[in-house]
């Protein structure tokens, strides 16, 4: 298994989260989300001896019932193996009913090995870092007047710890899914080099401004259309629409081009909050279209990647991220996702602290140490919704 060090990234994405950045930094995802291979290889080795092959530690069998027709991700996790294998069938075709086509004297054999299209998917990489902090109880002595003081000075650095590692979690959590958006605008949008996007639409990656412009024969930009009780709308009914199409088994709304479906149970909708905001206060207070324009049930992010310094859109709503093939995405207006819950995800997290104590110096050092494995399935379904 690939281990990878990513202190100086959550140390970015830190900075980021807190507004401590006053731009849109580049972040480098390769090595972090994985996107899964079809064969294992010579990375997946144990990392003490590097001779024992990594176990697979899960299979999920992508075999669901279908009978016509959505944050939290998929988190999960395992004591032992590594890998997180997904194995999928593909459809057969159909093929003649010979049983209305009989003709005299034709042999009919029915012992023809038809073998099915099964294919697994391999996701195999580990991203790990530390925190680490000093205490002591001697040298601090003289700064309180009683135990239950200092004791409150303990619990007060702890949780700044506390507060630290939920932070640079919560961020990768996110980037798991800037990533899948980077890859899937780099499927859909390959050609863009330019960064201009204002002319890209497709079934995946839902230019809203665009499509409303052409319909309603406006020319709204980026700044106005959320000030737009029409557009907003509209909005609301591509995203309505989108709920219920990927519920038909298809293969529109992968990258992967798989057949594939997301039962309701199964839908993530996550839209940026003042996108979400623009929407309830627009629109709720309108008593003729409140129903038919209320968003099914959904959670917010005030920011895909950073808050800037200002909470500015052009930021909150923006990605910059380098995918697995090297590929540099810098995307802007995405005002929301919506995806199948297994399309992404979180396994075998680990979190732990460890403690020594230096008996010379006298004072103990706690290690707080996180690893974790970060994945996209290209082959699930996800879409885009952005505004340029």
């Amino acid at each position: 298994m690939k281990v990878t060090q990513i202190a100086e990234l959550v140390n970015g994405i830190t900075e980021q989260v807190l507004g401590k950045s006053a731009e849109l930094t580049a972040e480098n995802l390769k090595n972090i989300v994985d996107v899964g291979t079809q064969l294992t290889d010579s990375a997946n080795i144990d990392n003490y001896v590097k001779t024992l092959a990594d176990r697979i530690g899960k299979v999920i069998f992508v075999d669901r019932p279908y009978s016509g027709s959505a944050p939290a991700l998929l988190y999960d996790s395992w004591d032992y193996g590594s890998i997180l294998e997904k194995i999928s069938a593909e459809m057969p075709d159909a093929t003649v009913n010979e049983t209305w086509e009989l003709t005299d004297g034709k042999d009919y054999s029915q012992d023809v090995f038809h073998k099915p299209v099964v294919s697994a998917k391999f996701f195999n990489k580990k991203v790990t870092f530390e925190c680490e902090q000093s205490y002591t109880e001697r040298q601090v002595k003289s700064a309180f007047i009683s135990p239950s003081d200092y004791n409150a000075f303990l619990t007060m650095l702890y949780n700044s710890v506390e507060k630290s590692m939920t932070i640079k979690i919560d961020g990768l959590i996110s980037r798991t899914i800037n990533n899948m958006i980077g890859e899937t605008v780099h499927a859909d949008f390959a050609t863009v080099t330019d960064g201009d996007y204002s002319q890209s639409d497709s079934v995946r990656c839902v230019n809203l401004l665009k499509q409303y412009n052409s319909i309603s024969g406006k020319s709204l930009t980026v700044e106005k259309c959320f000030y737009d009780p029409d557009f907003l709308r509209y909005s609301a009914f591509v995203i309505k629409s989108y709920t219920d199409r990927i519920k038909r088994i298809s293969t529109l709304f992968n990258v992967g081009g798989k057949d594939r479906f997301t039962p309701v149970d199964k839908q993530m909708l996550i839209l940026n909050s003042d996108f979400a905001t623009f929407e309830d206060v627009y629109l709720s207070s309108d008593v003729y279209h409140n129903e038919i324009v209320k968003i099914p049930n959904y959670s917010t992010v005030p920011f895909w990647q950073s808050s800037g310094k200002t909470f500015n859109r052009d930021i909150t709503t923006a990605i910059d991220v380098t995918l697995n093939d090297g590929t540099n995405i810098a995307f802007g207006g995405i005002v929301g996702v919506l995806f199948d819950h297994d399309a992404l995800g979180v396994t075998c997290t680990d979190r732990r602290v460890n403690t020594y104590y230096n008996a010379k110096a006298e004072f103990y050092n706690n290690f707080y140490k996180f690893d974790s494995s970060y994945f996209n399935d290209l082959n699930e379904n996800f879409v885009v919704f952005f505004v340029a």
